[in-house]
């Protein structure tokens, strides 16, 4: 656009209004400019005092609230910090699992520390809604991300909670078999015979079915034994007998009570006398213990109520023709032994069967097959 189309398009001015536009201009620069005079009036006549009030105002309250805050956060973490011992030295004096004591002692504190928290922030004034709704959305995004996690997670509280197994068990979970090494939160470690370390999430083992070989301690174990028909089962059976009595770790008839004894718990109790001269504190925790210790006689009794509704174990050695198969006869073989036992006699009496029942004139079955020719 050329600069005359500029001058054109600029509306004509009537010579009779510059007088007016020139008062008007004149105006409106005396009001945007100030001169040293009026800007010195301003500053005397300006509120000092109601700003300096609540200036000091506003120090003060958040004085006060900084100061509250600060006795909030150290009274908190006092207490936070007694009950967190009170409640460790519980749970080490009733023998609670060392990794759910740990884990159960994180949760609290790290749960507490947040709430104490959150009440300094709102004691000095901030607004908590915001950190609560920012918190609850993040919780919400990890555990949809987390989801088969925290499955296993909460596997591993229930299994340290109502301990199925603990470490050192055999157990067998699916197709796995091994001694328990480790319970972690997320995770159980078991080793197999061969040294292998299988490592099963908890989630699963929570859930599913856990065959826990070392929950009992005495274990049966069974033979098989498949001798050629024409033997005589009667001298079979007494060999077998023979081979089981002569063997120490087998559990003879008679010894089923045995170890069920779990001692004389009594022991030289004050009298009601020397409690009532011990100091108020000490009567209080002796209390408290006199009723734990009630509480567990209780609890015996009721175990050794269980136990006596209970089927009994006979740990007589059992022997009886089971099958007449094809081309044996199968006995069956039953005897007891201590767990930790279990495999040595079973595979110290297959030996056994194997040289001694032949001696005695016990065959062994091959396949057989009769076949008939037509002339």
């Amino acid at each position: 656009m050329s600069i005359l189309n500029i001058l054109l398009q600029v509306p004509m001015v009537n010579p009779d209004s510059l007088p007016k536009h020139a008062e008007k201009l004149k105006a409106i620069t005396d009001s945007i400019a100030v001169s040293p005079e009026k800007l010195q009036e301003n500053l005397q006549n300006f509120e000092w005092n109601s700003v300096i009030a609540k200036l000091v105002d506003v120090g003060v309250s958040l004085g006060l609230r900084l100061a509250a805050a600060i006795l909030v956060f150290i009274a908190g973490r006092f207490i936070v910090i007694k009950v967190h011992n009170l409640l460790r030295n519980i749970m080490l004096s009733r023998d609670v699992d060392r990794s759910l004591t740990t884990f159960l002692l994180s949760l609290f504190k790290i749960t507490f520390f947040f709430i104490l928290t959150i009440i300094v922030i709102s004691i000095l004034g901030i607004e908590t809604s915001s950190f609560i709704a920012i918190f609850a959305s993040a919780g919400i995004a990890i555990g949809m991300a987390f989801s088969g996690t925290l499955q296993n997670f909460a596997g591993g509280v229930l299994i340290l909670l109502l301990k199925p197994y603990k470490v050192g068990d055999y157990i067998e979970y699916d197709k796995f078999k091994g001694f328990v090494k480790e319970i972690q939160i997320f995770h159980t470690i078991i080793t197999t015979y061969n040294n292998e370390s299988i490592i099963i999430p908890n989630g699963g083992l929570s859930t599913g079915t856990i065959n826990n070989y070392s929950r009992e301690k005495f274990r049966r174990v069974e033979w098989r034994v498949s001798v050629a028909y024409g033997s005589d089962v009667d001298v079979a059976r007494k060999v077998i007998l023979d081979l089981l009595e002569a063997d120490e770790r087998i559990l003879k008839p008679g010894s089923e009570d045995e170890n069920t004894n779990h001692g004389d718990k009594s022991k030289d109790l004050p009298s009601e006398g020397e409690i009532k001269k011990m100091p108020w504190y000490k009567r209080l925790f002796y209390r408290h213990k006199q009723r734990r210790e009630q509480l567990e006689e209780w609890r015996e009794e009721k175990k050794q109520e269980l136990a006596n509704k209970l089927p009994k174990v006979n740990f007589t050695p059992y022997v009886a023709l089971e099958n007449l198969d094809e081309s044996a006869l199968v006995l069956v073989v039953r005897a007891w032994c201590i767990f930790g036992d279990y495999w040595g006699v079973l595979y110290d009496i297959n030996e056994a069967l194997y040289k001694q029942l032949p001696a005695h004139g016990v065959q062994f079955p091959f396949p057989q097959l009769d076949v008939h020719l037509k002339n």
